[in-house]
């Protein structure tokens, strides 16, 4: 696949999230697809079946929207600059739903084989999530 076909890939692949599509992951993504970065959430699955149970979990929890920033392909990696919106509308592991708006900032990367994900690593803003949340309180509270 070209570079522009692996960024399309990659953007698709969050349309169909977004869309609350899991489904589409089986076409997508790789069955033993490998996150270096996983949520600090306990899922018993591996491979894609624990992405798409994580993103479940997320999409119960958060419904929401990512919105890709930016993107570098090169060979057969997509760098993916993006922000994720959503509210917090169901329970997470141990944290009990808010109501909250919240954004997330991250940058990921993905490794792409046969026209499928097949590795993830990524960056992303959770001391800004935990925050949102109010399982951290922001630094504004902070005891003085």
């Amino acid at each position: 696949m070209s570079t522009e076909e692996n960024k399309r890939l990659v953007r698709r692949f969050y349309e169909e999230i977004d869309k609350g599509n899991l489904d589409a992951m089986d076409d997508l993504v790789a069955e033993d697809y490998e996150d270096h970065s996983p949520p600090p959430f306990p899922v018993s699955a591996v491979g894609r079946e624990r992405l798409k149970q994580t993103f479940r979990m997320f999409w119960e929890a958060t419904p929401g929207t990512h919105e890709i920033e930016e993107q570098i392909a090169e060979g057969d990696k997509v760098v993916t600059r993006l922000t994720a919106r959503g509210v917090h509308e169901g329970d997470l592991p141990g944290i009990r739903a808010t109501g909250n708006s919240l954004t997330m900032t991250a940058t990921v990367v993905h490794r792409i084989e046969n026209g499928r994900l097949v590795e993830k690593w990524s960056n992303k803003d959770d001391l800004g999530l935990l925050q949102q949340l109010g399982v951290i309180p922001p630094p504004d509270a902070a005891p003085q």
